[in-house]
């Protein structure tokens, strides 16, 4: 099976290292005939230095001979969002996609098969920093923000960095079934499916916490009266505005109503002493203005689609790790 990676300078490392670890690893237990055959393919053969310096070979520039691809990955990088691909590249873009049978993107990759018009009409999502931008610049495209991966057909899309292992492995699932999936991720030493989206990995406030501003000023009255009762219109008090002017700045800036606004503080605020203290749920969920442990419980799995106890077992063990 031909694989075709597409890097360029600043691309993320792991975008790359990850993918080309699962295919090798899956080779270890492959017969010679159903190896996958991986290859960088950049603007033109040479070196790439990625964004943390690395540098890898590249074989093959992508105008280079005319070579067909069962797979076409486009890696991610820190500042991909603000680039702009040359017509060339994405006309070979289009061109590989509509031959391959699969084609996708880790990370922020999909901005470029977003430019060569390739995620319109599709289920994407991207790494959850940029997925409001790809939304705003695409709306074509229907982004699923909490993701780890999405698959649209022929198309795959993949969240941040070591989701392209999580994309890999499942297009190894789906190649030569889940046994040997599972023999990879063991080797790798990783989750051969991960529980919960990207919202566990990311910061829920995204605004407000300024305090100069209407948000801000809501933001730190919240954090401090965690444990009351917040309606609308203690929050309006809190901020010095009328009701309907804090509505209105919510849905402009923050994206949420303040009562949605209110539970991601209480849930951010929960996830910290998860992550850092060991205490009990129960007083996890007082602390934090919940109703009861099974309140936050449901809130959890709502938002984040784990509950707190696993939330702590991964996310604790790991910093005690």
């Amino acid at each position: 099976m031909k694989v075709a990676i597409v890097v360029f300078d600043g691309v993320q490392a792991l975008d790359v290292a990850g993918p080309l670890d699962v295919f090798a690893e899956a080779n270890a237990f492959l017969p010679d005939h159903q190896r996958y055959e991986v290859t960088l393919v950049g603007r033109e053969a040479g070196v790439v230095t990625c964004s943390n310096g690395m540098q890898l070979a590249v074989s093959l520039g992508y105008a280079d001979g005319d070579a067909q691809w069962d797979l076409l990955v486009v890696a991610g990088g820190p500042k991909l969002p603000d680039m702009h691909p040359s017509d060339d590249l994405l006309a070979w873009l289009q061109k590989q996609a509509s031959c391959a049978s699969r084609f996708g993107s880790v990370c922020n990759g999909a901005f470029v098969l977003a430019r060569a018009g390739l995620l319109d009409g599709k289920d994407v999502t991207t790494h959850w920093s940029d997925a409001g931008r790809l939304s705003d610049e695409f709306p074509q495209a229907n982004v699923q923000p909490d993701r780890i991966f999405v698959r649209d057909g022929r198309l795959f899309t993949s969240a941040g960095v070591t989701a392209g292992i999580d994309l890999c492995l499942a297009l190894v699932a789906e190649d030569w079934g889940h046994e040997l999936a599972v023999r990879v991720a063991k080797r790798l030493v990783v989750y051969i499916q991960r529980e919960g989206g990207q919202s566990q990995y990311s910061p829920y406030i995204g605004a407000g916490k300024d305090e100069d501003t209407i948000l801000g000023k809501v933001y730190r009255y919240v954090s401090e009266h965690i444990t009351d009762t917040l309606s609308i219109e203690v929050l309006a008090n809190a901020a010095a505005v009328s009701r309907r002017t804090l509505s209105r700045v919510f849905s402009k800036h923050a994206k949420v109503t303040p009562s949605i606004f209110v539970e991601q503080v209480r849930v951010d605020s929960a996830r910290k002493l998860l992550e850092e203290t060991d205490v009990p749920l129960k007083t996890v969920a007082f602390k934090c203005g919940f109703h009861s442990a099974t309140h936050m419980r449901t809130t959890f799995s709502r938002r984040l689609n784990v509950t707190p106890k696993q939330y702590r077992l991964r996310f604790r063990g790991e910093a005690s790790a």
